[in-house]
């Protein structure tokens, strides 16, 4: 019986994926039941082909994994990855990106208990980017002015093939890390891919070459190295429109938006949904945001945001019907 290797999941479609092995070299692999369904960012056990029948391994086994990032609808589940190390959401002035979704991604981030980071890009359309920014407000000051755990930083980007300013904004950040890149259609992330691994048009490639000529080249998700040393990476993804969270319950939410969360304790009944409550914390510092140039509480919750946080209550209560 052949011996079985380790390996790392970098692109999948359907019941394929493929497998990086140790010494960066790739193979199309196809999973041995339902255990051993990989995700990109997988390790797994995988085992080449008996001689003579053909050259698609067997993944056997998928290693124990340190965290899954995924979306849930009322019909399936789509995961992301698995074993990152932290997740950019890239929104963009324009088109004008969803609050809703973006909060639906950080909540997502808190549930599996990875960091996040917020990427604004298009800073060079003056006007909507200023706009935007001012949207963002209560997430770059989110945790207090000065920053708590929960801070999540907010880069101003304006993605070009050329941009040696965002790539030196971004390059600290992501160095040695596997980094998700996660937004909507058009905000940018495969320019962000091109601009920080300038081979990504050659591993693609590679990915369509090991999927049989193109016959399975619309991957889910890619992994790409961005340093020859494979020790940082992006993980590009689909643009999503929509982002369920029905693997949360309602009463999960409050401690997966930090600004909530930091009140939530503070609320004079053990089991207040922080909607329409008494002596509620969370009500007592919902605030509209002031216009630029005012005073502002750095501890408030944005009305914008609470809003957010009904909205999602009640659709979590109703998927449990």
């Amino acid at each position: 019986m052949s011996r079985t290797h380790e390996g790392l999941v970098v692109a999948s479609h359907g019941r394929h994926c493929v497998v990086e092995q140790a010494d960066g070299t790739r193979l199309i692999c196809h999973p041995r039941g339902k255990k051993a369904q990989a995700v990109v960012g997988d390790r797994v056990q995988w085992q080449a082909p008996p001689p003579g029948q053909g050259d698609e391994g067997t993944v056997e086994r998928v290693l124990p994994r340190r965290n899954l990032f995924y979306r849930q609808d009322e019909v399936r589940s789509k995961s992301f990855a698995a074993n990152i190390d932290q997740v950019l959401v890239l929104i963009a002035a324009e088109p004008v990106f969803s609050e809703s979704q973006l909060t639906r991604a950080l909540i997502a981030c808190e549930a599996a208990g990875i960091p996040a980071l917020i990427g604004l890009n298009k800073s060079d359309l003056v006007e909507p980017f200023a706009r935007a920014w001012e949207r963002l407000w209560p997430y770059r000051h989110m945790g207090g002015d000065g920053a708590a755990a929960h801070h999540y930083p907010v880069l101003p980007l304006s993605l070009t093939q050329s941009g040696e300013t965002d790539r030196a904004v971004l390059a600290p950040l992501l160095a040695g890390r596997a980094t998700l890149v996660l937004g909507p259609s058009g905000a940018g992330k495969s320019t962000l891919v091109n601009l920080l691994v300038p081979q990504a048009g050659a591993q693609t490639g590679e990915i369509s070459q090991a999927l049989n000529s193109g016959r399975h080249t619309t991957t889910s998700t890619q992994w790409y190295w961005v340093d020859e040393a494979r020790t940082t990476a992006l993980i590009d993804s689909p643009g999503f429109q929509e982002f369920g969270l029905r693997h949360l319950a309602p009463t999960d939410l409050a401690r997966c938006m930090p600004d909530i969360a930091a009140h939530a304790g503070d609320c004079r009944f053990y089991n207040c949904t922080h909607l329409h409550e008494p002596g509620c914390a969370v009500l007592a510092r919902v605030r509209e945001v002031p216009e630029s140039g005012a005073a502002r509480d750095a501890e408030a919750i944005s009305a914008q945001r609470h809003r957010i946080y009904a909205e999602l209550f009640e659709e979590l209560g109703q998927s449990r019907y």
